[in-house]
């Protein structure tokens, strides 16, 4: 007994005490969303704790060396639960951890691969790639985190099918017409289409909604409420364009084709808002060539970098500390503060969780939901897809690798110019949204067929990449969830950016906070100025 006595002593002594003890805000995991809580949090003067049990940042949006991530997927540990006392007017709820990866395959065919192991950043949430002009991107520069990542521009964007072909995305006029795989009547189509777009954007934007629809200068409310795959063939776009324009510069995932059986029918005025937002990205770098870019040393610098803006305004950081229970008030029910794994008892006005730690005994309204699921597989192999092409997105819509195939596939590779991977290597990233892993591992297997070739595959696929290593899983896509001052973030969704997780954190920052401005602006004078010049320093020169 006594020896049961001190072994549990020295495992709480092991954990440095906090101090303060109470605090405005605990946050409990680094991912991108509690990180981005947190750090607005702290701006807005929040005495804000910040915890994470993992000894790394970034949770389930961390980039991994290769033996990290193939710890983080095969483990399915849980928090220890020492057996300490709790004050009289105290009661406790168990705090859990809950896999949201599943079906893990990993596979070497080559051992040269871990013999590099720590060169690799690879995202456990990816692919992942940023628009010039999108929410996070302004987040950044009106955050100033901006100032501790650096970007690189993906070199070009493809849509593929299952003949190994790869097609330019055209993303600009002058990209239309340079463009050697598009017919002379299929660039003049995209063109006037674009044209259209760009025409209805700017008589709203210039004289109002109302004024436009009376002059007959902007598209058709009826139209704008329509599919937009029903506006396409409206305006009698083929087939090829038509695919290009739904699946790689608009990014939707599900067939739209099958009618009102489609689980997500895209809107026209949502497609349109999301052409303006591919355009508007082309070109807001001087030194970025498309839309897209992406962070050095991967994904996981995007929380990090929200932990250091957190971290310079006041926030405490403390890695390798799990949280293992939730303390209530005994009389009022009423949350009061966290257990830790020492023992210790910290206090606060609310708290931020991830999406794997889930409450014993909570109110079932704060159970979160799985609303669907995401296959997502990461690649390494010895070339890339295209001669002196490094980082390039390939997009495989709906039918076009296997008759069934009710999703896009999405694809990104990436090269040692990012410093994601050892030089001679290159990384990719899979995904697509599933409703079952059966499902979701055959689209996988699909693309990684089309993509690549193996060491005992005859010379004929020579051209293609050689498959070197790689890992499948299914990741839970979970809802977040509210309970009076305990919020729970969602998981990393399926889209290739961060808009609607962006969105849904200023959401939540807005509920906690409501009277605080989401990251308010430096200065009332020349802050615009401030924002342009730290535009021109987002990207890598």
């Amino acid at each position: 007994m006594a020896a049961e006595k001190q072994s549990s002593m020295a495992e709480t002594e092991s954990y440095p005490p906090i101090d303060p003890t109470n605090f405005d805000l605990i946050v409990v995991g680094t991912g991108l969303p509690e990180s981005i809580i947190a750090a607005a949090a702290s701006t807005s003067g929040k005495t804000v704790l910040h915890l994470d049990p993992n000894p790394f940042y970034g949770s389930h949006y961390s980039s991994l060396s290769l033996q990290d991530l193939t710890s983080l997927l095969q483990s399915n540990s849980e928090n220890p639960k020492p057996n300490l006392p709790q004050s009289d007017d105290t009661t406790t709820l168990d705090i859990n951890p809950r896999p949201i990866y599943s079906d893990v395959e990993i596979a070497s065919y080559d051992g040269s691969v871990e013999e590099h192991s720590r060169k690799f950043n690879l995202d456990l949430a990816g692919p992942r790639v940023l628009f010039c002009a999108d929410l996070s991107v302004d987040l950044l520069l009106k955050s100033t985190a901006n100032q501790y990542v650096e970007f690189k521009n993906i070199d070009a964007s493809y849509v593929g099918d299952a003949n190994g072909n790869l097609t330019n995305v055209p993303d600009s006029k002058s990209a239309v017409f340079k463009d050697k795989t598009l017919k002379y009547s299929e660039k003049n189509q995209l063109n006037s289409f674009f044209k259209l777009v760009q025409g209805h954007l700017e008589a709203v934007k210039s004289v109002g909604l109302d004024v436009a629809v009376d002059d007959g200068k902007i598209i058709s409310e009826e139209d704008l409420e329509s599919p937009f795959v029903v506006f396409l063939d409206k305006m009698k776009l083929p087939p090829k364009i038509k695919s290009i324009i739904l699946y790689a510069i608009a990014m939707v995932d599900h067939d739209q084709d099958t009618g009102e059986s489609c689980k997500n029918i895209l809107k026209t005025k949502d497609g349109i808002d999301r052409l303006a937002l591919y355009h508007s990205s082309v070109g807001r770098f001087p030194n970025a060539l498309g839309a897209l870019i992406y962070p050095f040393y991967g994904q996981g610098e995007l929380p990090q970098a929200f932990c250091r803006r957190a971290a310079v305004k006041g926030c405490l950081y403390v890695l390798r500390m799990p949280v293992i229970s939730l303390l209530m008030n005994k009389d009022s029910g009423n949350y009061k503060g966290v257990k830790l794994v020492s023992g210790q008892e910290l206090t606060s006005n609310k708290l931020v969780m991830e999406p794997s730690l889930t409450i014993a005994k909570f109110p079932s309204e704060s159970v979160q939901s799985v609303s669907n699921k995401l296959a997502r597989g990461i690649c390494i192999a010895n070339t890339s897809l295209k001669p002196d092409i490094s980082n390039c997105l390939v997009i495989y819509p709906p039918r076009s690798l296997y008759p069934d195939q009710a999703t896009s596939i999405r694809v990104l590779q990436l090269g040692s110019n990012l410093a994601v991977c050892p030089s001679g290597m290159f990384v990719f990233y899979i995904s697509v949204v599933c409703d079952n892993a059966i499902e979701g591992k055959k689209a996988l297997h699909a693309a990684i067929d089309g993509l690549f070739t193996s060491n005992d595959q005859s010379d004929s696929e020579e051209m293609k990449p050689t498959l070197l290593w790689s890992a499948l899983y299914i990741q839970d896509l979970i809802e977040g969830s509210v309970v009076g001052p305990v919020f729970t973030m969602p998981t990393p969704d399926g889209n290739l950016n961060y808009n609607d997780l962006l969105d849904e954190t200023a959401k939540v920052f807005k509920k906690m906070y409501p009277e605080e401005e989401f990251f308010p602006e430096i200065s009332n004078t020349d802050s615009s100025d401030k924002l342009e010049d730290d535009s021109e320093a987002v990207l890598d020169s």
